[in-house]
């Protein structure tokens, strides 16, 4: 069955996180440093592991805190510990955040080629010269990367309502990657003749890994949209959201912190700003008003 048609209706699978519930923060000189448990889900790179520590280590010395990343394979799972308050901050996508305000408060969006903004990408074998748009798909396998992104799954849903097109009636079949990298991976060997994928991190794997991208083209770039934030859970102290956006927007007048900025393929991060998430809001609405 389609998943686009079961995505409400689809259950949360539970992990045994064995994340203690994190209280407030103390950053106060003399005492002890805290733990930051920074959430993310696996993005771009196959070395995550690697830049990853080297961010944990660059924040946590600004932070006077220990800082380490949960990584978790959906925005759903992310999502979740947030919510319940397992996680303290969180590198989010813009559909969940501006569908989970209640749990999430915006502390910092990335600055990609000068804005906090980036695009979703229709990707297709690069045989496939004739495909521009989503509607010229009809009886195709699809890829979506998850049930919870803007680019790899509002966008191309929301281009077929606004065509009149009930998505979960289109494709011949559709699946899930739970990884934007993986959907190219899904296009390159075959399991789908096309997929939606996160502008930037296709820019990225492009940039770093060009020999994963050389059999795929962009067929369509879709408009501008704000990129996927950082957020704090709502129950975290001023004071230590404060800290730790003031870590991430200082990133780039640090030399260290630069050359993690350099790997993640950012100018940096900017100070939050919800109004660049107003054109998310406009696709959920379409999404909640249109065919299913």
């Amino acid at each position: 069955m389609s998943p686009i048609r079961n995505i409400r209706r689809r259950q949360v699978l539970r992990f045994a996180l064995g994340l203690p519930l994190l209280s407030s923060f103390k950053f106060a000189a003399g005492r002890e440093s805290s733990t930051v448990a920074f959430g993310t889900t696996a993005v771009f790179l196959d070395n995550e592991i690697s830049l990853l520590d080297r961010w944990s280590r660059e924040l946590g010395e600004v932070c006077n805190s220990d800082v380490r990343f949960v990584q978790r394979n959906s925005y759903r799972e992310i999502d979740d510990l947030l919510a319940e308050n397992r996680l303290d901050v969180a590198w989010v996508c813009g559909f969940p955040y501006v569908t989970n305000s209640q749990t999430m408060r915006l502390m910092a969006i990335p600055d990609y080629q000068g804005k906090p903004l980036y695009r979703s990408y229709l990707i297709v074998p690069r045989s496939d010269t004739q495909t521009t748009h989503i509607t010229q798909l009809r009886n195709r396998v699809f890829a979506f990367s998850d049930p919870q992104s803007n680019s790899g799954f509002l966008v191309p849903t929301t281009e077929l309502i606004r065509e009149g097109i009930r998505p979960s009636r289109f494709f011949k079949k559709s699946f899930f990657t739970y990884a934007h990298r993986k959907v190219v991976d899904a296009v390159t060997t075959g399991l789908a003749d096309a997929g939606e994928i996160d502008g930037y991190v296709y820019d990225t794997i492009e940039k770093q890994y060009p020999e994963r991208t050389r059999d795929v083209r962009v067929a369509w770039r879709s408009p501008q949209y704000g990129f996927p934030p950082i957020v704090a859970r709502r129950s975290l102290d001023d004071e230590s959201f404060l800290r730790i956006q003031r870590a991430l927007v200082g990133m780039k007048d640090r030399p260290a912190a630069r050359e993690v900025l350099q790997r993640l393929n950012l100018d940096g991060f900017v100070p939050d700003d919800d109004k660049v998430f107003d054109g998310i809001r406009r696709l959920v609405a379409i999404l909640n008003s249109g065919p299913g």
